[in-house]
């Protein structure tokens, strides 16, 4: 049995003081304050004088290894035995040589592929516990996130999509109606489309044309109307006349 050690450092290489020291004091309130979390990387100790970790690099493999506790590109924070493997030193460098094949640099993402994630993937192998959760669940959350916003982009593309389609096929569809021709969303194409729309719009001139009230015909009731009551009121002013 060989003891699997895990080394914790401060992510600190940004190359600017005013960052790194940003990330100290994010990394003491989140983790040292109430025990959340932070931006750490990490690295395996099992076998020797080595620490095994994984990294960003444009050729060749991304797992490199130096000596515990002393990646300079990086603040050094704690360590903890994270249990045992029954596996014997020869085992472990041939799961270091597959882990090498498998772990381009190339392929290094910060939230979903980084150093971390690499050390869950050798502690696996080991037979040994995971990382504990703190140390990468700003990566976690933040690929989860990410996720959540790219489904729910591709979800509201596809519902507009359809949308559009329906609305398309249901305006063509009313569209046939209105111009009294056997239409329906399936078989109608775009030039039959052109010409429905076109007699729906015909069709509804010649029914607001035709609620209009004519001039002529309004005129002659109220003439005649006029005429009546003036002919009555003769007759009967020549009736009330005496005779002579």
């Amino acid at each position: 049995m060989k003891e699997v050690v895990l080394h914790i450092y401060d992510v600190t290489n940004s190359g600017s003081d005013k960052a790194n020291n940003t990330i100290l004091q994010i990394n003491r309130f989140f983790k040292d304050g109430i025990g959340l979390g932070g931006i750490f990387h990490s690295a395996v100790q099992v076998y020797g004088d080595e620490e095994w970790s994984f990294g960003f690099c444009e050729h060749g493999s991304g797992v490199f290894s130096c000596p515990p506790r002393k990646n300079h590109l990086y603040t050094y924070r704690e360590s903890m035995v994270l249990g045992e493997t029954n596996l014997s030193c020869a085992k472990v460098n041939q799961i270091l040589r597959e882990l090498s094949r498998e772990w381009p640099g190339s392929s290094y993402g910060l939230l979903s592929r980084n150093c971390n994630h690499f050390c869950d993937t050798f502690c696996d192998r080991l037979g040994t516990p995971k990382l504990p959760a703190w140390v990468n669940r700003f990566a976690n959350a933040g690929d989860t996130a990410l996720e959540v916003a790219e489904n729910t982009a591709i979800r509201f593309r596809q519902a507009k999509t359809e949308i559009i389609s329906a609305s398309k096929a249901a305006y063509s569809f009313i569209s046939g109606i209105v111009s009294n021709t056997p239409a329906t969303p399936e078989n109608l194409s775009d030039e039959e489309t052109e010409v429905s729309l076109c007699q729906g719009s015909c069709f509804k001139n010649l029914i607001s044309i035709s609620s209009k009230p004519s001039t002529s015909n309004s005129e002659q009731p109220e003439d005649s109307n006029n005429h009546i009551p003036q002919q009555q009121q003769q007759e009967h002013t020549e009736k009330n006349q005496p005779s002579s």
